[in-house]
């Protein structure tokens, strides 16, 4: 009886601020979307450092035929000097910084682009002879860069040194910022989620200011007297939760798997995996979310 009297007073609590309730769902759905954005972009950024910041290498070019650099004055690199910068990277000084090294010449390298841009036509006009041989160092530490960078640079026959996770690191900044920018609007979106929520209380609470006095009259506890008023806000607040996983759902399944993943392939992406694995934060956030609310509003209107 307690119960049916309870969630009858919480629809009733409902109906009477409808419009206040679909403000509290869509307010409360845009900000834990924020939230969720922000979180799945740190798993991203996670995945796209598991699978290639630590595995990148550092890649010494060899000076070509028609280097403009002081280095490759002398023009392609002789045998003499591939061997020479061979002998330095298995030397005992570079030992502790140097996991493997993998020499490509000139043939492979052309191969490696034929099968990477196979079906471009610009690619049809290169040949093997314009191609550079490279030495591709993996290294123990990947922020050691600078070690191997400033060993060979420089260095006669090498034309230049590049590290790979310089390709990255755009990539990784871009999304970093998108996280904080996700991250301070989902606060800003919070906050106004959690006024509005205590705004809605405090109105369905003052609205029934006369059953709350009879109820106290006739001995109700303060808990069972606050708890229609909660349950509003707690529902509304989840329904909001589901909306922004639903969204995420969608951007994830149909923006980044089915669009990004298809355009751009050389990045592992999330899935919706990620995205179920942010759910239950998300309605954890909505309950606090209404909760605090609650707390914060019905002390005035409804305490014994």
């Amino acid at each position: 009886m307690r119960l049916q009297f309870i969630l009858s007073e919480m629809f009733v609590g409902l109906r009477r601020n409808l419009s206040m309730a679909v403000s509290v769902i869509l307010v409360t759905f845009v900000s834990l979307t924020f939230v969720g954005a922000a979180a799945l972009l740190q798993a991203q950024i996670s995945q796209v450092k598991d699978q290639w910041y630590d595995k990148v290498e550092v890649t010494i070019y060899l000076c070509p035929q028609d280097s403009e650099k002081p280095t490759c004055a002398g023009g392609e690199a002789s045998q003499a000097q591939i061997d020479e910068i061979g002998q330095k990277l298995h030397s005992d000084a570079l030992a502790p910084y140097v996991k493997k090294v993998y020499f490509e010449t000139k043939q492979q390298a052309y191969e490696s682009f034929e099968k990477r841009y196979a079906n471009e036509w610009w690619a049809q006009s290169v040949t093997a002879d314009q191609m550079q041989a490279s030495y591709r160092v993996a290294l123990v530490d990947p922020s050691q860069y600078q070690v191997i960078s400033d060993t060979f640079t420089g260095h006669t026959g090498v034309d230049v040194v590049q590290d790979q996770r310089k390709v990255f690191e755009p990539l990784i900044l871009v999304l970093n910022r998108a996280t904080l920018i996700s991250g301070g609007l989902a606060v800003v979106m919070l906050l106004a989620a959690t006024l509005l929520i205590t705004t809605t209380i405090r109105l369905s609470a003052m609205s029934r200011r006369r059953e709350t006095g009879i109820m106290r009259l006739v001995g109700a506890s303060n808990l069972f007297i606050q708890l229609p008023f909660m349950l509003e806000g707690a529902i509304a607040a989840t329904i909001g939760a589901g909306l922004a996983v639903g969204g995420l759902w969608f951007g994830v399944r149909y923006l980044v798997q089915d669009w990004l993943a298809t355009s751009v392939r050389w990045i592992p992406y999330i899935g919706a995996g990620d995205v179920w694995t942010v759910a239950p934060f998300l309605l954890a956030a909505a309950i606090l979310l209404a909760a605090i609310s609650s707390l914060v509003s019905l002390g005035r209107y409804t305490k014994v």
